[in-house]
């Protein structure tokens, strides 16, 4: 598995045309780390849409539990973490 950085630096634009932006990079590594590279344009979506924070606050629950169904479990936390994320911001 390789990191955002590590597919950034070996990133050969005239090469590899369909990695060109930070979010692609990252949706990739999302997959990865969830072991569903089959759905890789969902996790790029994801990435494109979604803060970078909360898609990292999501993996990080969703590798420390042991739950069956990670990708469930990964997307119930981060609907919940934009819940929270968009109340916070009506209540300033």
């Amino acid at each position: 598995m390789q990191s955002v950085r590590q597919i950034l630096k070996n990133f050969d634009p005239t090469k590899d045309k369909y990695i060109s932006r930070d979010f692609q990079a990252f949706g990739i590594y999302l997959a990865e780390e969830m072991n569903d590279y089959k759905h890789r344009a969902m996790w790029i979506k994801l990435a494109k849409t979604n803060h970078r924070s909360l898609l990292e606050a999501a993996l990080s629950f969703t590798k420390d539990s042991s739950a069956d169904n990670k990708i469930g479990l990964f997307l119930w936390k981060l609907k919940q973490l934009k819940t929270i994320s968009t109340s916070n911001q009506k209540g300033k």
